[in-house]
């Protein structure tokens, strides 16, 4: 069955199975494809079936639809092609790709630890204020951390509000060689010590992070 692996930057946020012939995607929630971003269009593309071919079509969004870095108004879709909206990425594979060799792995790099290595940091988050459970630390062994309301996330935050809202993920922290960075899913509803997050930010020790009611420590394991 065909899938979508859908990025953010480097990250892999999750895989979504083509079961139905027609997927909109967009800003707005009433998409198959919700992608939480002011710059994506509010119905900015679908993608589909016909034929015994897929499709993907720009529905006149503001900003374009890409396929492998070319902007396109519309163009059939072979295995492990990429489809670019604003910041996201979405990977177009088919059962007539590589088993083990990309699909299964890609859908879960974003969650494998990084095997330990001497004398590397390591970065935890500790819970400050208005945590989701009882666990008052966490570590940041995987590649992808991702900060939400939903089970797709690694760590829970608390909404805010009735009804407690706020997205289902809003922020991922990301590790690298060099270091750890909060990357914004959902932008400008997470803080970053006391801004609103736009963009990618070096994380250092002793930052401090808020996503809905929840505040968060991060810093460096001496």
């Amino acid at each position: 069955m065909p899938k979508i692996l859908l990025k953010f930057e480097a990250s892999v946020i999750k895989e979504i199975k083509l079961d139905r012939p027609v997927y909109t995607v967009g800003r707005k929630p009433d998409n198959d494809i919700p992608l939480d971003n002011a710059t994506v269009s509010g119905h900015h593309c679908k993608i589909y079936e016909a034929g015994g071919t897929w499709f993907v079509e720009d529905l006149n969004s503001t900003n374009g639809t890409f396929v492998n870095g070319k902007k396109v108004l519309k163009a059939g879709l072979r295995h492990n092609d990429s489809i670019g909206v604003v910041k996201y990425l979405l990977i177009f594979m088919t059962d007539a790709g590589t088993p083990g060799a990309e699909a299964a792995p890609a859908a879960k790099a974003a969650e494998a630890p990084l095997p330990q290595q001497k004398g590397k940091v390591q970065g935890s988050l500790e819970v400050l204020e208005g945590g989701a459970d009882d666990k008052k630390v966490h570590e940041l062994t995987n590649l992808s951390t991702y900060i939400g309301k939903t089970a797709q996330a690694t760590i829970q935050y608390k909404g805010t509000g009735m009804f407690s809202s706020g997205p289902d993920i809003a922020a991922v922290i990301t590790m690298r060689p060099e270091g750890y960075y909060l990357i914004p899913i959902k932008e400008g509803f997470a803080i970053h010590n006391g801004n609103p997050l736009k963009d990618k930010v070096a994380l250092n020790d002793d930052d401090h992070i808020t996503a809905g009611a929840t505040k968060f420590r991060f810093f460096i394991k001496k």
